[in-house]
Formats: C-alpha cells, sequence, structure tokens
C-alpha cells in the first residue's frame, strides 16, 4: 500500500503559494483525511529567491520544471504557471510520465482541454481542475459529483471577480467605467491590462469548462458569444434600476431542445435575485437541475488562498483515489470519455431574450413613432417606454423594454433606427434575464 503521496508544484505565484501554504499549514489534517502523508516534494519556478512568507524544506525549490516531472517520488503534479503552449506542454508531459495532474488553467482547458482530458484518459490517469473556475467555489465537483443525476437546465455564473467589482462599484458610487477601472487597479482588483476581465474572454473560458462539464459536449471556445462591460454607464444603470433590475456580467448557458446556448454579456436581472446581491470580487453560480431544481454557489473567485484551497482539494481526491487504486472513477469531463457527444451551440442570432434598449434621439414629433413602428416591422413587441423630460430639438434618451424576442430581429431593427437622421449616436442593447410579462 502507498505510504504517502508526493506532490510537485510547477509555477510559484501567487496561486502557487496560497497552494504550498494550504498543503504545509494543513499537513495534519490532509494526512488525516486521505490515510497517508500528503509530502510536498518539490516546486519549480524560475524565480526561486523571491520571499512567499513560507518555510520550506531545504532542496525543495528548483528552477527546472523537468525536476518535478522526472522525479518517481511525485505522484501529482500541479500546473500553476498559465498560459497555453508552455503549461500545455508541462501537462502533457507529466500525463506522458503516467504522473496525475491538478491545473488552474482555465484557458488553456477552454481552448484545449479535449486533447488534455483524451490524453489522461489513454494513460488512465488523473486530471484535477477544481481551481479553474469560481477560485475557491466548489463548482466543477458539484457538476461532475453532486449534481450528475440531473439534466442541467441553465447555468448562470458572475464568475469574473474584476468585472463583478467595477460594475457594483458602478451602480452604488454612480461613477463612470474608466475611473472605477483606474480604482480597481490601484487597488489590486484589476490587472494592468484588464481585457480579459472586462472584455468577457476569462468569463468566457470559464463558462467554457462549465458547458463541457454539464452537457458532455466539446465546446469550441469561438462558438461562445462574448461581450463585455466597457460600454456599460451610469446612465444604463440608472434606468436598470427603475425597472427594478442590476446590471451584472453573466455567464449563461441553457439547455434548449437538444441545443446549447452559451454566451457571456452584461445582463440586466432583478435586483431581488440571488445573483444581484453578489458584491464587489465575489463570484457566484446558478445551477438549475431538472431533479434538484436551483442551487446558487457563492464565494471568493480568486486570490492566494481560495484557490490554493480548491487545488489541494484535487490533491485530496486523487489521492484517495490513488490509496484505493480507483484512479478514473470520476471521468475528468464528467460524462465517460466514449459518452461525450456534440452537441450543436446555438448560433447568438437564433437565441431568444427581453432586450433593454437605450435610444439617443433628437426631441421631435413622430420620433417615438418610428422607433415603435421599425421594431413592429421587425417583430418585436414593447413591453415598456421611458423618455424622461422633454427638450424639443434637442438629444434626449429614449428607453425601451421589450417583450420577448428574437436577437437576429433585434439587431435588424437597431440597424435600421440606428440610420435615422433623428438618432445621434449607436444605440445601447443590454439583454434581460427573467420572465416575459
Amino acid at each position: 500500500m502507498t505510504s504517502r503521496i508526493g506532490v510537485g508544484i510547477i509555477g510559484f505565484g501567487t496561486v502557487g503559494a496560497g497552494t504550498a501554504k494550504v498543503l504545509l499549514d494543513n499537513a495534519a489534517l490532509i494526512r488525516r483525511r486521505v490515510g497517508v502523508p500528503v509530502e510536498l516534494v518539490r516546486i519549480a519556478d524560475l524565480d526561486i529567491t523571491r520571499d512567499r512568507g513560507l518555510s520550506l524544506p531545504p532542496g525543495v525549490l528548483t528552477t527546472d520544471a523537468k525536476q518535478v516531472l522526472n522525479d518517481p517520488a511525485i505522484d501529482i503534479v500541479i500546473e500553476l504557471i498559465g498560459g497555453y503552449d508552455i503549461a500545455k506542454r508541462v501537462i502533457l508531459e507529466a500525463i506522458g510520465a503516467g504522473k496525475h495532474v491538478v491545473t488552474a488553467n482555465k484557458a488553456l482547458l477552454a481552448l484545449h482541454g479535449e486533447e488534455i482530458f483524451e490524453a489522461a484518459s489513454r494513460k488512465g490517469v488523473d486530471v484535477g481542475f477544481e481551481a479553474s473556475v469560481g477560485g475557491g467555489i466548489p463548482v466543477i465537483r458539484a457538476l461532475t459529483e453532486g449534481l450528475a443525476g440531473n439534466t442541467l437546465q441553465s447555468i448562470y455564473g458572475i464568475i469574473n471577480g474584476t468585472s463583478n467589482y467595477i460594475l457594483s462599484r458602478m451602480t452604488h458610487d454612480g461613477h463612470g467605467f474608466e475611473a472605477v477601472l483606474k480604482d480597481a487597479q490601484q487597488a489590486g482588483y484589476a490587472e494592468a491590462d484588464p481585457a480579459f476581465d472586462v472584455g468577457g474572454i476569462d468569463s468566457a473560458h470559464k463558462l467554457a469548462i462549465l458547458v463541457s462539464l454539464a452537457y458532455g459536449t466539446p465546446v469550441n471556445f469561438k462558438e461562445i458569444y462574448t461581450e463585455g462591460i466597457t460600454h456599460i454607464t451610469p446612465t444604463d444603470i440608472a434606468y436598470a434600476k427603475e425597472f427594478g433590475f442590476t446590471i451584472k456580467l453573466l455567464g449563461i448557458a441553457k439547455l434548449v431542445d437538444g441545443e446549447v446556448e452559451a454566451r457571456v454579456h452584461p445582463t440586466m436581472l432583478s435586483s431581488r435575485s440571488p445573483l444581484a446581491q453578489v458584491e464587489g470580487v465575489y463570484n457566484a453560480i446558478q445551477l438549475v437541475g431538472d431533479a434538484v431544481g436551483d442551487v446558487v454557489l457563492y464565494g471568493r473567485g480568486a486570490g492566494s488562498m481560495p484557490t490554493g484551497s480548491a487545488v489541494v482539494s484535487d490533491v485530496i481526491a486523487i489521492g484517495r483515489n490513488l490509496l484505493k487504486s480507483a484512479v478514473g472513477r470520476v471521468p475528468p469531463a464528467s460524462f465517460q470519455q466514449d459518452q461525450r457527444r456534440p452537441l450543436r451551440m446555438k448560433p447568438m442570432e437564433e437565441i431568444s431574450s427581453l432586450y433593454y434598449l437605450r435610444f439617443m434621439v433628437v426631441d421631435r414629433p413622430g420620433v417615438l413613432a418610428q422607433i415603435a413602428g421599425e421594431l413592429g416591422r421587425c417583430g418585436i413587441s414593447i413591453s415598456s417606454m421611458l423618455q424622461q423630460g422633454r427638450r424639443e430639438g434637442q438629444t434626449v434618451p429614449v428607453v425601451i423594454k421589450t417583450h420577448m424576442a428574437r436577437e437576429r430581429d433585434v439587431q435588424t431593427a437597431l440597424r435600421e433606427i440606428n440610420r435615422k437622421p433623428f438618432v445621434s449616436e449607436p444605440a445601447i442593447l443590454i439583454r434581460v434575464e427573467g420572465r416575459d410579462e
């Protein structure tokens, strides 16, 4: 019987340091949960001189990743370097060497997960990636085990803390996007180059993983419609409040008639809903199963210790499997590899939603009738309309909320309306999640 589980970490940045701290500080607890000691054998990083605030045994640190990949004392390789090419090579080399893998690399899994899962299946090793979505929130295990008996009808996720922090601040303080982004960068909540976060790409990476696990289908990341928050203004946030809504950047997935909707975009949702209450850098994921109904998971979506907690949960799960000769008990992609089925990803133009539309128009007679007429010609029914104040001849906002409409029809109508001489700037569109009234 195995007397110990050996672990090696490649990448000793923020998450790597948190993972090492959890493994060392909670070593006695982890031993009791696994049954044998889980030993941190080696950590590889290009920079091994910077103080991470950890007291490591001599000889643990190395600048050579091969010392982790080739060490027979290491059973589990933890990849925490991020990025694509090097990380992918490290993971595939580890699998090729018969080692189990844990990673937090959502971008890599979103683009190359199928190749990694197939390699692991062929080699008979486990791959853990709890930390790839939602930081410390155990959503991966919820999908692969806790809710495995359910058909997942929908997934709604606030899965990027930077965007949620910015929208929360804009909502409460009334400041514009650029000002709040600058504050977020100074506070360490946003990267110097925040494009992946505020552009929705990070959320789309995570949504791709959730869709793959929920529906047992390979996901082409490029087919996930992705829209960020850079165009959201205090004006639209104020109108949202008037309608009883809050704006959040959501990852949304739905199974509709055997087809999958997967999209990331700013969304208005009822201010009374659980996700609307999620503030700051916190994440939350609402899963709706046919048997269980609503399940909401909430917690810290990033950071050294929360993410390290998720990484170590995978180490413990794999360690238990090793001791019981149960490797492969839970397939990496949730479904047995030969039971995964390609499902059609519904193009964005085919989805139906409620819509918030804001037009900046010259205030003169007949403008509202022309807007309503164009929407009507495209089969779009108006649920409510707001025009605050009259300023004859000046530019004023006209805000419309629609009944359920098809994306293609709405975009067609907006193209026509935006061409009208009375429209001073392109219309703003925000999708609304909720019941039609």
